[in-house]
């Protein structure tokens, strides 16, 4: 199967797994929970349940656990776009093309839409036909990145940069954590589906991470060279609250070079690991470097 009909076979597994946990956890009878899945799905490319999914794959793991930690990743990763279009956080009037919750449903019912979303996230991961020692792991994981160690950390440190300029080190810590700690929990949640190894999970991360950076610095150079249109919602909001970003600092050519770098570090670390079964994760890899929306 070639990278893209693959791609497409873990996104429609991603999508059905989605669509029964939601129907599971959320209340059909509440506006809230209309609101969380107005953005659950409301688009969007899955890229951290197509790693999950993959990663579980590239080591023949439980596939049927692995698509419930794919689906609460996705959940978790959600929530936190709900709260970060929020106006005392990112003030974002647009999302994929359309209004952010926000705009759509009120703050009030975007606040508990995400907040709903966070707890649907854990109990799929709970309920999963893993086992008990992997679902317990998977919680572990993905609580570490969300929390104040990960993600909450990233953002506060987001913030605390719109007031002052950031160092290329500390550029990093916050991207580390606010973007590179859920997409290396997706990947991991892949690897406990299969009850990966130690050394296993170590590469796993390294790409992980690498990704993850990756990511944020084509997201950043996107902002200043994309239009709205292509990314569905406004541009420049990064220059318009005074913050850092890898273009600030280094310019678009010399941040497309340290994305190049950081994907074929990436790529290299699952080569040496895992061989020609790494080669869906290196396309994309890839194919998140070269990405225009």
């Amino acid at each position: 199967m070639d990278y893209n009909a693959q791609y497409q076979a873990y996104l429609n597994t991603a999508e059905t797994a989605l669509a029964q946990q939601a129907d599971r956890c959320f209340n059909e009878r509440s506006r809230v929970c209309e609101a969380a899945r107005y953005s659950l799905f409301g688009g969007g490319k899955r890229v951290r349940a197509v790693l999950c999914l993959a990663v579980c794959d590239m080591l023949d793991g439980n596939r049927n656990a692995a698509a419930c930690y794919a689906a609460g990743v996705e959940m978790l990763h959600c929530y936190s776009l709900i709260h970060d279009d929020l106006p005392c956080m990112d003030n974002d009037d647009m999302r994929r093309g359309r209004p952010s919750c926000h705009k759509a449903f009120g703050e009030a019912t975007a606040l508990l839409a995400g907040d709903t979303l966070l707890t649907a996230a854990f109990e799929t991961l709970s309920g999963s036909p893993g086992t008990a020692v992997q679902n317990t792991a998977a919680v572990c994981a993905l609580s570490r990145a969300a929390g104040a160690n990960g993600m909450v950390w990233g953002q506060e440190l987001d913030l605390a940069f719109e007031e002052k300029p950031a160092t290329a080190e500390e550029l990093r810590e916050v991207h580390r954590n606010k973007t590179g700690m859920l997409i290396n929990a997706a990947a991991q949640l892949g690897a406990v589906a299969a009850s990966a190894d130690d050394i296993q999970r170590q590469a796993i991360a390294r790409y992980a991470f690498s990704v993850g950076l990756v990511f944020q610095i084509i997201d950043d150079i996107l902002d200043v060279t994309a239009t709205a249109q292509q990314l569905g919602k406004p541009i420049g909001s990064d220059a318009a609250n005074g913050k850092t970003t890898f273009v600030t600092l280094h310019g678009v050519e010399r941040s497309r070079g340290i994305a190049q770098e950081l994907t074929d570090g990436a790529c290299g670390v699952l080569r040496a690991a895992f061989g020609g079964r790494a080669q869906f994760l290196e396309t994309l890899a890839a194919s998140l470097l070269e990405r225009n929306q």
